[in-house]
């Protein structure tokens, strides 16, 4: 079956739909649509990992961002739950797993992130789970109502909502990491050690350098074996071990690819006629001056605005200091701009342990590129508008290491 589209999105997430609403509102005849490997329209993944959500205190129905109708009143084709399993991109052509065949004249690869799976032994028993989709939370959500206990492994912001979740449900939790410090990639010891003892004082027991060898059980999880042997009873696991972007399908098509696919600050790939955006773009950050990848949502919805009028040919360059938070166990946690603790850059540590206040300003030639922030999220606005306005900060590395130095003042 043939069919085409003049805008063609491949992802019905955040960026997907944002870069479509987008298109609509500057082309009011173009054709678009939206394939998605879901069989859903775009709902909030933001939601998906809130106790509320979780623990049934709101209405299923608040998942839902659009309904059906908008994307009939915006004449938006949604092709849900197909997979585009091949790209032509000197025919111009998209390949559906059904064997449809979509022809475009614009195309955003707009594909997000796939979370990881551990592939140990017993790891495809029933209540071992993800979570990435609306249908991995159901999932999890059914299974809260019976466990007992729970095991979740990996360090990082899954981890540490589905952590409060589970506690919030009453269910005794074991949080397995494999490093010697909660978040050791981007965090350091101050930081870790804070949200370990919000988790212990929760209630969450933490085996730290463990990793999973096997899960044993009949049909269902009953439990995990470590490595060093040991083992641990649960009823249901969480894996919070990071995300991939699945674009081994595109590679034929000669897309440039890094840890995603790369882009410039248009957004614009390699390619002629195709933009990448949202959790796979891996694109020219203009305001530090360097090429990111960063996997959250206020940057998907903003990325996908962009490649709208970018494709509808605006050429307008993508800006934002992006942020993400989370708080849970009497802690708010807060990251900003780009993190990466790399060798040449400076980190100002700002509040303490003992303060319950703690953040970490990252430098780069003089300049802030990020920060992270534990209960100290009143100073994210200020943060985010010394990274976009570019302001040195060299020489004010006393000031900015005094927690009682108003950060305004550099603006």
């Amino acid at each position: 079956m043939k069919e085409a589209a003049k805008y063609l999105i491949i992802g019905g997430g955040i960026a997907g739909t944002t870069a479509a609403e987008t298109i609509r509102q500057q082309d009011k005849d173009g054709s678009i649509a939206i394939i998605s490997d879901e069989p859903y329209g775009l709902y909030s993944r933001i939601m998906l990992s809130k106790p509320n959500f979780f623990l049934e205190k709101i209405p299923f129905e608040k998942v839902w961002l659009k309904q059906t109708s908008w994307y009939q009143e915006q004449n938006i084709k949604l092709i849900a739950g197909k997979k585009a399993v091949e790209l032509d991109v000197s025919k111009k052509t998209v390949v559906l797993d059904d064997g449809t065949n979509i022809e475009y004249e614009k195309l955003l690869l707009a594909i997000g992130g796939c979370a990881r799976k551990l592939t140990n032994p017993g790891s495809d028993k029933k209540n071992i789970f993800v979570l990435r989709t609306l249908d991995d939370a159901k999932g999890i959500i059914a299974a809260t109502k019976t466990a007992k206990k729970a095991v979740t492994i990996g360090g990082g912001f899954v981890s540490f909502e589905m952590c409060d979740m589970l506690r919030m449900a009453g269910i005794e939790v074991t949080l397995l990491i494999r490093e010697d410090c909660y978040w050791k990639n981007l965090l350091d010891e101050t930081s870790g050690a804070m949200i370990e003892d919000a988790l212990i004082k929760g209630g969450v027991k933490i085996i730290k350098q463990a990793e999973v060898a096997e899960f044993y059980g009949k049909e269902k999880v009953e439990g995990v074996v470590l490595k060093d042997g040991s083992k641990i009873d649960c009823d249901m696991a969480i894996c919070g071990v990071g995300i991939f972007c699945p674009f081994s399908w595109l590679e034929s098509a000669e897309i440039k690819a890094g840890r995603g696919i790369l882009a410039n600050e248009f957004l614009e790939t390699n390619i002629p006629d195709i933009w990448t955006a949202g959790d796979s773009a891996e694109f020219k950050d203009i305001i530090i001056g360097e090429t990111v990848q960063l996997g959250n949502w206020v940057n998907a919805q903003m990325q996908g605005k962009a490649a709208g009028l970018n494709m509808v040919g605006k050429k307008e360059p993508f800006k934002l200091v992006s942020f993400y938070t989370t708080q849970g166990f009497g802690l708010t946690i807060a990251f900003v701009g780009d993190i990466r603790p790399k060798p040449e850059r400076v980190i100002i540590n700002r509040g303490s342990k003992e303060m319950n206040s703690y953040a970490r300003i990252i430098i780069a030639d003089g300049e802030v590129v990020g920060a992270t922030l534990i209960n100290r999220t009143q100073e994210l606005s200020v943060i985010s508008k010394i990274i976009e306005k570019d302001i040195n900060v060299a020489g004010k590395e006393k000031e900015l290491s005094d927690p009682a130095f108003n950060l305004s003042s550099l603006n």
